[in-house]
């Protein structure tokens, strides 16, 4: 506990007299030696950094404004604007809606840490955060010029923290637990966590995009999906080993480089949400089939059945291989509605396809629905036969999952029409 706090637990204790006294040491403990030298405070102050203060200790935060006419990648930071009023008018339940709130509830949010495992000894040396303000996007940074200071640097952060809703990329896994970790240990010294909602975009994005990306970093999807070519980044890898140095030195020239590192990543998310938000409510008009397709299966998983339906429908139609297996998804889906003849015709259409995957599982959709629901026995043997065709010539890989249950179905028929 600082001298200042001890002073003014006993202010109760003094007389009026004394309690001027007091009054006066604060007064020259905050002119004096409370108040740390903050080494390199004129490089800090050209980027936007300034000390705060508190409890005789100090953290660092860093703060930049942009307008929401910047373009950062594929959008304009106006057009998150756009992407929450659009949530706002669907009637779509999703996990990334936002509907019920405005832009500026929405709080993007990362950290950098001194290593990538969990508990009490890995320390969170930067918390990052954006969210739009009027007419700009404001970003913030508190970073810990030291290990041991944590105190300011959770004071400086949560003070002002008066958001709805959390945005990041794999936080519920990592982020938001450290912050909660690091913060048990300091509680009783600033302000609660608050409770937020959580829109971890990781999930979202792995969704989407596991068809064409093998590695779903943040910076990978920023290149690949959201057009944003990172330039003298500074790997994140490095970031523990750049920080021990800033530490050592004090130096601000190599953690800059991080600071920054980590301003893109949360100006990625703003875009990130915005891509997707476009995505799950078909505006992007650049959107592809198998995205559609991507959209489609994860409303479906949802059980919106029915949102699912018309994305499926729209991109059903021809032969290549994405709209045969749009058919094949929009037939589970009549399926589920108990919508017979509507999922016949399109198991029969995808089983004359000679996509031999999708024809095995219409094969045996139409051998089920002939057998239990038509009691046309000779038509589901027939479709029975062809599945184990398909099993015996285009799809081996298979036999070993679904020989067996097709022989049993095949022998079941048999004895039936016996």
């Amino acid at each position: 506990m600082s001298l200042k706090n001890k002073l003014n637990r006993l202010k109760p204790h003094l007389s009026l007299s004394s309690s001027n006294l007091t009054v006066n040491m604060e007064k020259n403990l905050d002119n004096t030696g409370l108040k740390e030298d903050i080494p390199y405070l004129i490089e800090w102050k050209k980027d936007y950094v300034s000390p705060f203060y508190f409890d005789g200790e100090y953290c660092l935060v860093r703060e930049v404004r942009y307008p929401l006419t910047h373009t950062y990648g594929k959008y304009r930071f106006s057009d998150f604007i756009r992407a929450v009023e659009a949530w706002n008018h669907s009637s779509i339940s999703h996990p990334l809606s936002s509907k019920g709130f405005k832009a500026e509830d929405l709080f993007f949010f990362d950290t950098e840490t001194t290593g990538l495992g969990g508990g009490a000894g890995n320390t969170i040396f930067l918390l990052g955060h954006a969210s739009v303000k009027g007419d700009q996007i404001v970003l913030k940074q508190h970073l810990l010029p030291k290990p041991g200071g944590e105190i300011p640097l959770y004071q400086s952060f949560l003070e002002n923290v008066n958001y709805t809703t959390l945005v990041t990329y794999n936080g519920k896994a990592f982020d938001w637990p450290q912050v909660k970790t690091r913060h048990t240990l300091i509680r009783d010294h600033v302000p609660n966590l608050p409770s937020f909602g959580h829109f971890d975009l990781f999930h979202a994005a792995r969704r989407l995009w596991k068809h064409k990306l093998e590695r779903m970093k943040l910076s990978i999807v920023e290149k690949e999906v959201l057009n944003i070519e990172r330039k003298d980044d500074v790997p994140g890898f490095l970031a523990p080993m750049i920080y021990f140095d800033f530490v050592e030195r004090q130096n601000p020239e190599g953690i800059m480089g991080i600071l920054r590192h980590n301003e893109m990543d949360i100006l990625s998310l703003i875009t990130l949400y915005t891509h997707l938000s476009f995505q799950l409510l078909n505006a992007d008009q650049n959107q592809s089939v198998k995205e559609r397709y991507e959209v489609g299966r994860w409303y479906a998983h949802l059980g919106e059945n029915q949102t699912a339906m018309d994305v499926f429908s729209q991109i059903s139609h021809g032969d290549e291989q994405d709209a045969v297996q749009a058919k094949l998804a929009l037939s589970m889906e009549y399926k589920k509605q108990k919508e017979w003849k509507e999922a016949v015709e399109l198991w029969t259409e995808v089983s004359n396809n000679g996509i031999a995957l999708f024809a095995f599982d219409a094969c045996i959709e139409l051998a089920k629905v002939y057998e239990h629901k038509e009691k046309q026995l000779d038509r589901a043997h027939f479709y029975c036969q062809k599945a184990k065709a398909l099993l015996a010539t285009e799809l081996e890989h298979l036999r070993h999952k679904y020989e067996n249950e097709i022989d049993k179905r095949l022998l079941r028929i048999r004895r039936k029409l016996n």
